[in-house]
């Protein structure tokens, strides 16, 4: 439940944090951090990837393509699609978490291509908690670069 509670806040975090940005807000990458646009795609994917691998699954050649295209320019025209794709993603985490057997928590699962030692509990709460750190960067990056672009 904890891990639900999380993600249903992150999503709405982010669409508080991110109501009305424009394009150069979401693409703002003040002092060389990753810009808004990056994190929320981010949070997504690793919502994605982290209960692909408490399934015990290997990612995807379109996880790894999603994975290399986080950083892109977002366009206004996309905007909505970024922020249906987060909802989409905690809709369907948080429906997976109710199939999920607790008996099968402290199962060992191999995260990422070095494989390494995790548990289903381990990559679903790292999951959640990975996601709410981005949050906590969105919000920096979101205040700063409104107060850029108004002072411009």
């Amino acid at each position: 439940q904890p891990v639900a509670h999380i993600l249903l806040q992150v999503r709405e975090s982010v669409g508080e944090l991110t109501a009305n940005l424009t394009e150069a807000e979401w693409n703002a990458r003040p002092a060389n951090v990753a810009s808004s646009a990056f994190h929320v795609r981010h949070i997504t994917g690793v919502i994605d990837r982290l209960f692909t691998y408490a399934r015990g699954d290997g990612l995807s050649p379109e996880q790894f393509s999603a994975i290399r295209s986080e950083g892109d320019h977002l366009p206004a025209s996309d905007v909505a699609a970024v922020l249906d794709a987060l909802s989409a993603r905690v809709d369907s985490a948080v429906a997976e978490l109710r199939t999920i057997d607790v008996a099968t928590l402290g199962d060992f699962r191999a995260v990422g291509r070095a494989k390494l030692p995790s548990t289903v509990i381990g990559c679903l709460v790292h999951g959640a908690e990975h996601s709410m750190r981005h949050v906590g960067q969105l919000s920096v990056t979101t205040r700063i670069a409104r107060a850029a672009d108004a002072k411009a």
